[in-house]
C-alpha cells in the first residue's frame, strides 16, 4: 500500500494541493496499525488509514486544524488508546503530523511488493485472481498464449489506493519461455486452458527451481497423473514435492472462480515474506 499512497502524495504535491501526512512513528502493545503506516489528509479528502475509530477521527481533525493554521513544523503526539480514547486495543502509539513537501517525499521509504507472481492463464479463474489482488501491493505478470484472452477483463474503477496491484499482461508463444523471466523466489500459478500446456509449464518451473511458490490448478487426481508423468521425465521426488496442487488455502470450499481466487490469494499471502504496510 505504501507505493500507491506515495504515488498519490507525489501527484498532490505536483498539483500544488496542500495536505498533511499523518504517520505512526512508534507503537507499543496492541494497536490498530504498525509503525510506518501513513495517511494523507487534505481539506476535503482522506487517503489511507491509520486504523480507523476515534483515533483516526481525532487525527484527521488535528491535521485539518494544522492546514487551516498553515503550520509547517512537524509535530508528534503520544496516544494511549484505552485511557485516552476508550478503544479496546489497549496499546499506545505516537503520531507524527507533517506538511506534505518535497523533502518529505524524498525521505518517503520505498518498499518492495509483497510478492512477484507469474500467472499463467487468462481464463475465468485467472481473471478472478486479478480482481482479488487489486488492492494488494504485488507485481503480477499475467501470461497467455491467446492475445485476445485479456480483452474480457473488466476491473472495477475504484480509487487510486484500491489499485495497488502492478499488472503486466504478456502475450507469449511459447508460454514456457516466460518461466525464466521470473525473479528468484518468485511465485508461479499455472491455470491454462490446456492440460498439455500445464504439464509443460510445470516441468519448466520445476527444472528451473528458484520458485518461492508453485501452484497448479486441479484435483488430487490431476496431481497424481502429473507426478507420474514428471517422474517419467526424470524429475526427482523432492522437486515434485514443491508443487502445490490442488491450490488454495485449505478449508475454503467451493469451485466458483471467485471462491477459488480468495482461497488462492490467501495462500499466496501466507507464503509471502513479512511486509510492512505503510
Amino acid at each position: 500500500m505504501s507505493r500507491a499512497l506515495r504515488r498519490i502524495a507525489q501527484r498532490w504535491w505536483a498539483e500544488g494541493r496542500r495536505a498533511e501526512v499523518v504517520e505512526v512513528v512508534r507503537s507499543l502493545g496492541s494497536v490498530p496499525r504498525e509503525a510506518g503506516t501513513r495517511m494523507l489528509v487534505s481539506a476535503d479528502e482522506v487517503v489511507g488509514t491509520i486504523g480507523g475509530g476515534h483515533l483516526e477521527w481525532q487525527a484527521i481533525d488535528r491535521a485539518r486544524q494544522r492546514l487551516q493554521a498553515i503550520d509547517s513544523d512537524a509535530q508528534e503526539i503520544s496516544v494511549a488508546l484505552g485511557p485516552t480514547l476508550g478503544q479496546c486495543c489497549g496499546g499506545a502509539l505516537t503520531l507524527r503530523f507533517a506538511t506534505l513537501n518535497a523533502d518529505l517525499l524524498s525521505a518517503w521509504p520505498t518498499t518492495e511488493p509483497r510478492f512477484h507472481l507469474q500467472l499463467y492463464g487468462a481464463g475465468h479463474v485467472g481473471q478472478a485472481i486479478i480482481h482479488a489482488l487489486q488492492g494488494i501491493d504485488a507485481h503480477v505478470r499475467w501470461i497467455d498464449v491467446r492475445e485476445e484472452a485479456f480483452e474480457s477483463l473488466h476491473l472495477p474503477a475504484g480509487d487510486e489506493l484500491s489499485r495497488a496491484l502492478t499488472l503486466e499482461t504478456v502475450w507469449a508463444d511459447p508460454m514456457t519461455d516466460e518461466v525464466d523471466v521470473a525473479p528468484p523466489g518468485g511465485f508461479h500459478l499455472v491455470l491454462t486452458h490446456s492440460h498439455d500446456l500445464d504439464l509443460a509449464l510445470a516441468e519448466r518451473i520445476l527444472r528451473r527451481g528458484q520458485h518461492g511458490f508453485f501452484g497448479l490448478i486441479g484435483s488430487a487426481t490431476k496431481r497424481a497423473r502429473f507426478e507420474h508423468r514428471l517422474r517419467d521425465k526424470g524429475l526427482a521426488p523432492e522437486l515434485l514435492s514443491t508443487m502445490t496442487c490442488p491450490i488454495g488455502l485449505p478449508g475454503i470450499e467451493g469451485k466458483e472462480p471467485a471462491v477459488i481466487a480468495v482461497a488462492v490469494v490467501a495462500q499466496l499471502l501466507s507464503r509471502s515474506a513479512p511486509h510492512e504496510s505503510r
